[in-house]
């Protein structure tokens, strides 16, 4: 069989990425983030799309070169269709879609939820077998999402329990806004959190059935917590930043991994993986470990560079589907909203 050369092109929010594998090997994963949004506290889509714009031809180029092969030997090209930014979306769609057509190569649509998830798969070696046994459980946390998903098969995800409100990304970047410390709030509310008492401050955690998730009456519990207590002191933040940004981590994870616990005795499955954005959290990788001694868990933790947006986890999902020669039509549109099932 001759090589499978896949292009992935990740641009569902605000860093534009693309990473070149070969039979599931990563040779390259290049991404281009954006300051601009810093200092509007949030991503702004129309900066957003027009940072697209000016990234994907050089970020595209640079994965090929670095993979060191010619456009000519890719075999296809994956590509996010969602759910992220409409704006950011359709940049990446259409210059996927112009570029397969100019190879004369097919096309594969692919999940941004799934793909976090599939970042377990990407292969640093022929013989990297790292990748966690079908099935499995994976905590998807990320600042859009926050769910529990049974994994059977690359194309054979099911939610078993999601956010109904916030997600647990989300709540983490409003707290710190709120607190003045900047955007994004997640590296910002960890940093912190190295330095101060988790158990200084008590938030309210909701009780919600079943396997589902809320952060909102968290987000309101600490909000109002945080005005009573700088009404007594209008310092109060500067003096107890660190115990804060603790307390709030302290209690995001809590939630999680009672959710989490009650998966897996629910399911009996006891390999339990973590993806998106917030699996960065020190506190979080902590809660893992230490539940894989308590409850002799076996536990699958995504490196750093695959735990936020990036083309190498499009890439790999691509790989899979093109290996079942599942493509998609050049008229396949964007999706802003779209569910992993």
């Amino acid at each position: 069989m001759n090589d499978v050369y896949i292009l992935g092109i990740e641009s569902s929010c605000d860093d534009t990425s693309a990473a070149v594998l070969r039979n599931g090997v990563l040779l390259s994963n290049v991404t281009a983030s954006q300051g601009v949004h810093e200092a509007y506290g949030g991503v702004v889509p129309e900066l957003a799309s027009r940072a697209h714009q000016q990234n994907v031809v050089p970020v595209v180029d640079q994965a090929i070169r670095r993979a060191g092969i010619t456009k000519e030997q890719l075999s296809a090209v994956a590509f996010t269709r969602g759910p992220g930014l409409m704006g950011s979306l359709l940049v990446g769609v259409s210059f996927a879609k112009g570029f397969a057509r100019s190879l004369g190569i097919p096309l594969i649509d692919v999940n941004h939820l799934q793909g976090h998830v599939m970042a377990h798969f990407i292969k640093e070696s022929d013989d990297d077998s790292s990748c966690p046994p079908m099935p499995f459980l994976c905590l998807l946390v990320s600042g859009g999402n926050s769910q529990i998903v049974k994994v059977e098969a690359y194309n054979r995800m099911t939610i078993l329990g999601q956010t109904i409100d916030d997600a647990a990304g989300e709540a983490i970047d409003k707290c710190s806004k709120v607190m003045g410390l900047g955007y994004p709030g997640g590296p910002i509310i960890d940093r912190l959190a190295r330095q101060g008492n988790p158990h200084a401050f008590k938030f309210s955690e909701p009780h919600i059935p079943g396997l589902d998730y809320s952060f909102s009456g968290l987000k309101t519990s600490f909000l109002y917590n945080l005005r009573k207590w700088i009404a007594d002191d209008p310092d109060f933040i500067e003096h107890h930043k660190e115990d804060l940004a603790a307390s709030l981590e302290w209690t995001i994870v809590d939630i999680l991994m009672k959710k989490l616990r009650l998966a897996v005795k629910e399911t009996g499955i006891k390999h339990v993986a973590v993806a998106g954005g917030v699996s960065a959290n020190n506190g979080l990788r902590n809660a893992f470990a230490e539940h894989a001694a308590k409850y002799k868990w076996k536990i699958y933790i995504p490196k750093f560079s695959y735990t936020t947006d990036n083309a190498a986890m499009i890439g790999i999902t691509g790989y899979y589907k093109y290996l079942d020669g599942e493509f998609c039509d050049i008229s396949a549109p964007a999706f802003s909203k779209v569910t992993i099932e």
